[in-house]
């Protein structure tokens, strides 16, 4: 199983870019057919899913956030970013990275989880 760390500063001002690291361990962001994905959860809502990035370096996103989300990857560090652009303190939220093992037409959903940071979008 892979594991995942999110890394990156807690508090963001508005206006500001929200910037996350995604630092991969136990498999490669290569892997075929792996996809690489952000999501978040802010208090008291659902999980929300904001995009993903695949072995390729396809990527895609949510279209409520694609406007001001850039998902980006390093192969040589084994990491995926986030950055979610002029940031409210409706952003505010614990982030997630998560893969999903697309290798089987009868898989769904996210196999693994990162621990989840806390961002929070405060002057």
């Amino acid at each position: 199983q892979v594991q995942l760390q999110e890394s990156g500063p807690g508090l963001v001002n508005p206006s500001q870019t929200l910037s996350l690291t995604c630092t991969v361990s136990g498999g490669s962001i290569t892997t075929t057919y792996w996809y690489w994905n952000w999501i978040r959860q802010s208090p008291g809502k659902a999980l929300e899913w904001i995009g993903d990035i695949d072995y390729r370096g396809s990527f895609y996103y949510s279209p409520s956030l694609k406007s001001r989300t850039t998902i980006s990857r390093d192969t040589s560090k084994n990491q995926f970013t986030l950055q979610l652009s002029t940031v409210t303190p409706e952003d505010t939220a614990v982030y997630y990275c998560a893969n999903h093992d697309g290798s089987s037409l009868y898989r769904n959903g996210m196999d693994c989880w990162g621990k989840g940071t806390l961002v929070t979008v405060s002057s």
